[in-house]
């Protein structure tokens, strides 16, 4: 996986830099992104509390969590605030909550693959310039970093999106016995994150996603750039 630590002890320094500033504009922009798809989805299914909460808005101020941005600009991945829901006031609150859940990742895909495309797309066309190499660094690291993110949100550990999902297709018993062990969800993502294992899970998760987003450009250019 790339980061800045990973991009400095490798010697890429410039590479580090792009990782950041291309870091800053996923905070800004994409996270936002990223949480105003769950607050808009939960509206359209019938919860006005995120909209009540002033969260159904493109404003990153109403988004961004300090930490969760640090890790974003320093590792790739992180989170923002969530976007709070009410499962009571969904039509369908199992199936609904799953929609709800699974409309954040959803955004950070096609944003990726909207990145990802225009990587190709500069790499394809450019020459020698040092300037077209930082904008292809550019793109290339957004959409590595919304797939990250969205490989990070699907994992299936509350209070990942990835968990709600899971929830909305285990049996009613199965359920019940997976809730039970939330209260430890954190210090289990705590673990996985110091112990490096979360960095292995999420290398491969991204990769197969980067291959998924990366079909289409490989194809109508020729080429691969991952």
């Amino acid at each position: 996986m790339f980061s800045v630590f990973s991009l400095i002890r490798s010697g890429d320094t410039m590479g580090a830099i792009m990782f950041v500033l291309s870091g800053c504009f996923v905070v800004f922009i994409c996270t936002p992104l990223h949480e105003l798809s769950h607050a808009w989805a939960a509206y359209k299914l019938g919860d006005t509390t995120a909209k009540n909460d002033g969260r159904l808005t493109f404003n990153p101020i109403k988004h961004i969590d300090p930490i969760g941005m640090i890790m974003i600009l320093l590792f790739g991945f992180g989170y923002a605030k969530p976007v709070p829901v009410n499962i009571a006031r969904l039509k369908n609150p199992k199936r609904d909550m799953a929609l709800v859940s699974i409309a954040g990742p959803a955004s950070n895909l096609v944003l990726a693959f909207i990145f990802n495309f225009l990587a190709y797309t500069v790499a394809y066309f450019s020459g020698d310039s040092g300037i077209v190499e930082l904008i292809y660094s550019f793109f290339f690291y957004a959409a590595y970093i919304n797939i990250v993110l969205a490989a990070f949100n699907i994992l299936p550990i509350p209070p990942l999106d990835g968990s709600k999902v899971l929830a909305a297709v285990l049996p009613k018993n199965a359920y019940y016995k997976y809730m039970r062990y939330e209260r430890y969800a954190m210090i289990i993502l705590l673990v996985i994150l110091v112990t490096g294992i979360l960095d292995s899970i999420l290398g491969v998760v991204a990769d197969a996603l980067m291959s998924f987003i990366s079909i289409i450009p490989k194809l109508i250019f020729g080429f691969s750039i991952y």
